[in-house]
């Protein structure tokens, strides 16, 4: 016969009961160790950090305040097998039961952690992770493609923030697992799907909202990366929350924190575009304008100007000087030609007194035989001979007695 319980059919409300369930809980359970592997970890602004920690068949929350995150919590990272100590505690709001931890001492790596730690290490070595193969993304992209859920809470943030930002946009979605059994592969067929399409998005946004390292894994599997490194768009990752980082972000393009993070970096502000753009024509407006008043003003200066009204001024200094160059010219060759004429002059001079002419006309003569040598002495003739005696003014043929 089973005890009768001992408040059976009594009346409580959520808070007492809750209270009652809280106050027997960390009356049995304090100063506990308990060995898990760390998932989940998230830390907000105020420095707690929450965090689960699982087995093969079981879950339990935890958290570790600040004061004791700052001796000990900095070492905690997904993956990690854990050996913490604290006391189990209820958490009312939610109805929740927690280990609040207090220490933590790393056992090992947990089993997820090495699978991710030793194919990102395959996959850096190929050199899918290397700078020169990032693509850029496109300033302006017209036409977005998304592969998440479709009826997650990510797709709704991604078009809440497209459609807020520039409502003239199209966005195509390829929709898939991304969690559990076979979301690797939908995820990968999606955006080789997204490539084949004509026109093709300008940009690719993949990812999913928060969730545990097992709830992330589909984007830590070998298919996902090889699909985002292949793809001919440009790919955005914005997988989880800040602090989540999978295989698929370092792959991608670019790196989001989260998927409204993502839309807000791939689409600039419809109305930020719209107040630069009136800028820009503000400012070319003014430019032009000033452009016109300075031309306005040379123009009205020249047309009042001496020089335009007696354009005859502009070249009359000029054939002025052109007037003096001839005339220094044309003086210089008179005396160039001059001191050209006085020079032959007297080189005439001299060649005329050095010349025989010039001695026969003081009455000297030549004479030279039939065969033209000047003959000098008496031996050089023969009686009969003709000789030819040149005089002044010509020339007299003789014969020798």
């Amino acid at each position: 016969m089973e005890p009768e319980a001992p408040f059976r059919g009594q009346v409580f409300t959520v808070s007492a009961i809750t209270l009652a369930i809280k106050q027997m809980m960390e009356g049995v359970f304090r100063g506990v160790f308990v060995e898990g592997e760390v998932s989940g970890l998230r830390e907000p602004q105020s420095g707690h950090l929450y965090f689960d920690l699982k087995d093969k068949d079981s879950l339990l929350s935890a958290v570790m305040f600040k004061w004791h995150a700052r001796k000990g919590g900095q070492q905690l990272q997904d993956g990690l097998q854990v050996r913490v100590f604290g006391d189990l505690t209820c958490y009312g709001k939610m109805g929740r039961y927690q280990i609040s931890v207090t220490s933590v001492e790393v056992l090992h790596q947990g089993n997820l952690y090495l699978e991710f730690e030793k194919l990102k290490k395959k996959l850096e070595a190929e050199g899918l992770f290397a700078q020169e193969h990032k693509r850029e993304i496109p300033s302006f992209p017209r036409r977005i493609g998304v592969v998440t859920s479709p009826t997650g809470a990510a797709i709704r943030d991604i078009l809440s923030v497209l459609y807020r930002r520039n409502p003239h946009l199209e966005v195509v979605l390829a929709p898939a697992l991304v969690q559990g059994d076979g979301a690797a592969a939908e995820i990968a067929q999606a955006i080789k799907d997204l490539n084949k399409l004509s026109p093709a998005p300008d940009v690719l946004l993949v990812g999913r909202g928060g969730g545990s390292m097992e709830d992330l894994w589909a984007f830590n599997e070998e298919p996902v990366a090889r699909a985002i490194y292949e793809s001919k768009i440009p790919v955005i990752s914005c997988v989880g929350h800040e602090i989540d980082y999978t295989i698929a972000d370092f792959v991608a393009d670019l790196r989001a924190p989260t998927p409204s993070a993502a839309a807000e970096l791939v689409v600039q502000n419809a109305e930020g575009v719209a107040e630069y753009i009136s800028q820009l024509q503000k400012r070319l407006f003014q430019s032009v304008t000033l452009f016109y008043e300075r031309a306005k003003s040379r123009v009205e200066l020249a047309i009042s100007s001496r020089i335009f009204k007696h354009p005859e001024l502009l070249t009359q200094e000029k054939e002025q000087q052109l007037d003096d160059l001839l005339l220094r010219l044309e003086s210089a060759f008179e005396k160039r030609l001059a001191e050209t004429q006085n020079r032959a002059e007297l080189l005439t001079h001299k060649l005329n007194a050095l010349s025989p002419f010039a001695v026969l006309g003081r009455g000297y003569s030549i004479t030279r035989g039939k065969d033209g040598n000047v003959i000098s002495q008496t031996g050089q003739v023969a009686p009969q001979d003709t000789i030819y005696i040149q005089v002044k003014d010509g020339m007299i043929h003789a014969e020798v007695k």
